[in-house]
């Protein structure tokens, strides 16, 4: 019998616990002779990530399958033939691991240094990779190095500030890789570089092949001795190849078939076989899968039941693998038969909720700041148990993604389903900046972060307002990281929000530019503008400065080992508060970095939140 309750108080199945247990995220799918492996991590075991084949793990406690270059890490892990190489999360060190041993053996190892995203000769066997050796006062220093069997390192390619995506030819007879240099991000310019690899495994002079100031290539891969790449150059991430000194345009469309390169080893291609590629491609934060040849660039999309698409990979001469979701389904592993257009689910995993309790997203398209067109996803109450007295509506929560160069997507998360099975409404928001609707679109942040964000979820809510979709006098907003800053940014410079949640948020500009690690030290630059030359452009937009405009109730969560964002930011924004004598509460994790991997720190933040909300805004 369906029960009658107000929005926010209803009684749900989807327990924090529950929502905890499901968060294992899937990542790093490879195609080795043995079969399929990939990563897992695992909130249940303090965050571990474990390697898994098809059969079992393959990486026993207390190893750990995590690169921290950049901090945010990825290609943890390569393959070659039966030879596995990981890097261990404690000591950052290489080891390699081997169906005849279980117990990963060191490789190589060194004081302040880490490693990432490595390929192996394919012939010689010495593997190359991207160490980043940590320096004095946070500063770092990236080169690729080739490590042999034996152990033994040499610096291979150096001089620009950061690294990534080393590749051999299937010959070995080249090496290509990227690089950029601040003040540019990987996703604003980067550069595609070459060079021949001679007799010794010494490298010839090498040469640029693409990229510049104003192009941001991404995911070299070789079909033969042909490069394939991934480029923005004509205002979109689409694909193109390079063959005897000449680059041509594979597939050419309005959409973005690549995303913003924050992790090592990302995937949105493969390459099939001769003629044959599948990539996967945004549209309007969907991601489609399309079949394209080779040959002429023709294409088709195909008729896939998933919406969000990562880690493509080929496994044979007709059958592609990737990790897929969907609003129905939890991130998951798929094959896919070109021929026989079956989709596989490996392992099969069914939902955590029965699919009458999974609120369905809704595109939505809203008007915002300056005529522009914003993005987000809507996510309406849905309990079959509940229904609200007649004439309500539900109170809505507003997210601000991450990034803030990152995008949401409509898979299966169960921390929104947590908040509809309980009555709240949910925006999820593509706000300018976000990646998946074109370079133009991503550049409406440039010099306006703090600004446009703001603006697109302040319009956001006020459009659901305006539709009678939600109650205007129970709006939230919440965010982490670089959405953090965006929540206290609306909660203190506009009065549409009646209460916000910050996960690990900047609040002081000013502090994060002088003390933020290497990878973002000058991503301020492009976002805000060249600090220190424009110090008073940090005070003007950072919440800290401005308290005395903050009016309502802020909740704060902090890891207090993160080095991206310094719990000094969440510590300085409360003390504020409280001397104000506004409602504020915060809590730290004192084993959690940036972003949450133990179940009990998801567990006990959902909770929180919750009570949060039921206080101040039901």
């Amino acid at each position: 019998m369906v029960q009658t309750a107000p929005y926010g108080q209803w009684d749900s199945i989807l327990t924090a616990e529950r929502v905890s247990a499901a968060a294992t995220a899937i990542s790093g799918l490879r195609s080795t002779p043995a079969g399929l492996l990939w990563l897992e991590r695992r909130p249940q075991d303090q965050g571990r990530v474990v390697l898994v084949s098809e059969q079992q793990d393959l990486l026993i406690p207390p190893y750990s399958a995590r690169s921290r270059v950049n901090e945010y890490g990825g290609g943890a892990y390569w393959c070659h033939g039966e030879q596995i190489y990981i890097v261990n999360d404690a000591d950052q060190g290489i080891y390699r691991l081997s169906g005849q041993q279980p117990i990963p053996q060191p490789l190589y190892q060194a004081a302040n240094s880490r490693f990432a995203d490595g390929c192996v000769h394919p012939v010689s066997h010495y593997l190359v990779c991207v160490q980043e050796q940590l320096l004095e006062k946070g500063a770092t220093q990236q080169q690729l190095v080739a490590i042999t069997p034996t152990g033994d390192l040499t610096p291979l390619v150096y001089g620009a500030r950061f690294y990534a995506a080393p590749r051999f030819s299937p010959s070995g007879q080249t090496l290509v890789w990227l690089q950029w240099s601040p003040p540019a991000m990987p996703w604003d310019s980067c550069e595609l570089w070459g060079a021949t690899v001679t007799a010794d495994g010494t490298l010839g002079l090498p040469y640029r092949i693409a990229g510049g100031a104003t192009e941001a290539v991404q995911q070299p891969q070789w079909q033969g001795e042909t490069l394939y790449y991934v480029s923005d150059r004509s205002g979109w991430w689409n694909l193109y190849r390079y063959r005897e000194g000449v680059h041509e345009p594979v597939w050419q469309a309005p959409y973005d078939a690549g995303m913003p390169p924050w992790v090592f080893g990302q995937s949105t291609y493969a390459l099939v076989n001769a003629e044959t590629a599948v990539l996967t491609y945004s549209d309007r934060g969907l991601w489609r899968l399309a079949l394209v040849s080779l040959k002429d660039g023709s294409w088709q999309t195909l008729a896939c039941p998933y919406t969000e698409i990562h880690a493509l990979i080929p496994e044979t001469a007709e059958q592609i693998a990737f990790i897929g979701s969907s609003p129905q389904a939890p991130p998951q592993v798929i094959r896919f038969h070109l021929q026989h257009q079956q989709w596989l689910p490996l392992p099969s995993q069914e939902p955590s909720l029965p699919k009458e309790w999974l609120s369905q997203p809704e595109v939505v398209e809203f008007p915002s700041s300056e005529g522009a067109i914003a993005y987000g996803f809507f996510y309406p109450p849905c309990n079959p148990e509940y229904a609200a007295p007649a004439g309500t509506l539900p109170p809505l929560i507003v997210k601000s993604h991450g990034g803030p160069t990152a995008a949401s997507g409509t898979g299966l998360d169960l921390r929104t389903q947590f908040w509809t099975s309980r009555g709240f409404a949910v925006l999820d928001v593509n706000y300018g900046g976000s990646t998946g609707y074109g370079r133009a679109y991503r550049d409406r942040l440039r010099g306006q972060w703090g600004v446009v964000d703001v603006a697109d979820c302040v319009a956001g809510a006020q459009f659901l307002v305006a539709q009678g979709r939600v109650d205007g006098q129970r709006l939230a907003i919440r965010g982490s990281s670089a959405g953090g800053f965006t929540t206290l940014c609306a909660l203190t410079f506009t009065n549409v929000f009646r209460v916000g949640a910050s996960y690990y948020g900047v609040a002081d500009l000013i502090a994060i530019a002088q003390d933020t690690h290497a990878f973002e030290a000058h991503y301020f630059d492009s976002l805000i503008a060249p600090y220190p030359e424009r110090a008073d452009l940090y005070r003007q937009r950072s919440p800290l400065y401005h308290t005395d405009r903050l009016t309502c109730p802020v909740i704060f969560f902090q890891g207090l080992k993160d080095t991206v964002v310094p719990p000094a930011q969440a510590e300085q924004m409360v003390a504020a508060l409280q001397d104000k004598g506004i409602p504020v509460e915060y809590y730290t994790f004192a084993t959690e970095g940036h972003g949450f991997r133990h179940a009990s720190t998801i567990e006990a933040a959902l909770t929180a939140e919750l009570a949060f909300y039921q206080r101040f805004l039901l």
